[in-house]
């Protein structure tokens, strides 16, 4: 009697189980994103020599982050990906512990290791997601992944949540038993990415050669930096879809630092310290939502294409960045605002819609990721860590220049700058998806030509009589 669970089941498994990794890590890391700038800010109230920014920190993270993702191809072909991962999260967790101990030096300097063990991580996922998926399974399980990921910001921010309340700054002990806990949690994920299968590509029946995926893990370092290169500057669909990366990586460092630390500064919401957990909360949940419906649904929800998808997260982010510019001040994300004088168009803002626009950020945000995971599985199979490097490379980019600019520039100037490059991120899309399905049109069309004409060559010709 043969095994009851066969390979493609084995395979969703390992889906899972990197899912529920990347959640255990990131309920710590993105929780900490969350509320970086609000607990330095309490810090500095009680310790005069710690000068460290949450902004520059994260701009630190995400520069470093984009640099290594041109080393993170060699560094998965050298480790494969399950071992890379392993790294890569520990690098994390030991991020996440000095907290602990703040120290501005230690602060900056464990931001730039974290970009390192960042690019190594999201490049090795992307390799590991892509090897355990088929063409058919892309969408699924990538949807899948997203959905679970992001449940992190749901867990985490309600211990934040709750860990907050009736507090108007947080306490040295009150940061201490925050952050001992998500160490703890992070250092469980390291676990869970232990127990990972190693995988080997879905290969089509028949054809043992068609297991291109392989040389993702086959590939020397150098021949794995070098298509890299070569895939950033010589692919046109790798150009116009790194507009889209460009746009997730601003919006990335919108949501998850810039409008939690702009909500905590307005000192006319009630309770706004205790609201910036509540808004990672709404956003995780978003994500969820939008992750499972073009994840697990996705035999129904992309029929037509990833393109409506993309556009319902177009419209999301359009509403949410009008909900935020009515509801806070100008001045909100550069520092606290105690007058009434600055107040925003809402006086007092209308908590109901900072709660709908955060929702509407994260859901947006998973109507873009979902579709850029399946759209570079399906277009570059043969070259899958390359693709993911280059994804998270001008992901990251984007994002460090959005957060070195957010301590810079107003509500309105950021808000801006998102509008215009959603705009520009969509069309590029559109325009990569609209060229795929015309290829796939096209090559379904000769076949059925093909097809039709061995067909033709079977039938008699007119006059002869079939035997």
């Amino acid at each position: 009697m043969g095994c009851s669970i066969c390979p493609g089941d084995q395979k969703f498994q390992n889906v899972v189980l990197l899912s529920i990794s990347f959640m255990l890590v990131f309920t710590a890391f993105q929780t900490l994103i969350n509320i970086e700038q609000t607990v330095l800010t309490s810090v500095q109230i009680h310790d005069a020599t710690f000068t460290g920014n949450a902004y520059i920190s994260s701009a630190i993270v995400y520069f470093f982050f984009s640099l290594c993702n041109w080393l993170a191809p060699p560094v998965v072909s050298l480790l494969g990906p399950k071992w890379t991962m392993v790294v890569g999260s520990v690098i994390y967790s030991v991020f996440i512990a000095t907290f602990l101990w703040p120290n501005t030096t230690l602060l900056y300097t464990m931001s730039a290791v974290l970009g390192f063990g960042a690019a190594i991580l999201w490049t090795a996922q992307g390799c590991y997601l892509t090897l355990s998926s088929s063409p058919e399974t892309m969408s699924r399980n990538s949807g899948v992944f997203w959905a679970i990921l992001q449940s992190s910001m749901f867990f985490g921010n309600s211990f934040v949540y709750w860990q907050f309340y009736g507090s108007k700054e947080i306490s040295t002990e009150m940061r201490q038993i925050v952050f001992s806990v998500l160490t703890v949690i992070s250092v469980i994920g390291i676990c869970c990415f232990v127990f990972l299968r190693a995988v080997s590509p879905f290969r089509q029946e028949g054809d043992p050669d068609s297991d291109l995926n392989l040389r993702v893990i086959r590939d020397s370092p150098v021949d794995s930096m070098t298509k890299s290169f070569r895939l950033f500057f010589t692919n046109k669909k790798m150009l116009l879809l790194s507009v889209t990366f460009f746009y997730t990586g601003i919006e990335l460092s919108f949501y998850s630092g810039v409008y939690s630390t702009a909500v905590g500064n307005t000192s006319t919401l009630v309770e706004a310290k205790r609201l910036v957990g509540l808004i990672g909360i709404l956003v995780g949940a978003g994500e969820i939502l939008g992750g499972a419906s073009f994840g697990i649904l996705a035999t129904r929800t992309v029929k037509f294409g990833r393109d409506p998808v993309v556009l319902l997260g177009f419209v999301s982010h359009i509403v949410a960045f009008y909900l935020i510019f009515i509801n806070l001040p100008n001045e909100s994300p550069l520092r606290p605002i105690e007058s009434t004088a600055a107040a925003s168009y809402l006086n007092p803002p209308w908590v109901g819609f900072l709660m709908l626009a955060a929702f509407l950020l994260g859901f947006g945000d998973s109507c873009f990721n979902t579709q850029l995971f399946s759209i570079l599985g399906n277009l570059f199979p043969e070259s899958s860590a390359p693709a993911f490097a280059l994804f998270k490379f001008t992901q990251s980019a984007a994002a460090a220049a959005s957060f070195f600019y957010s301590s810079k520039f107003t509500l309105m100037v950021q808000l801006s700058i998102l509008v215009v490059f959603s705009i520009l991120g969509t069309l590029s899309f559109f325009i990569v998806e609209w060229g795929e399905a015309s290829r796939s049109h096209a090559t379904f069309d000769a076949v059925i030509s093909e097809d039709n004409d061995d067909n033709e060559q079977l039938l008699p010709e007119e006059g002869e009589e079939e035997e």
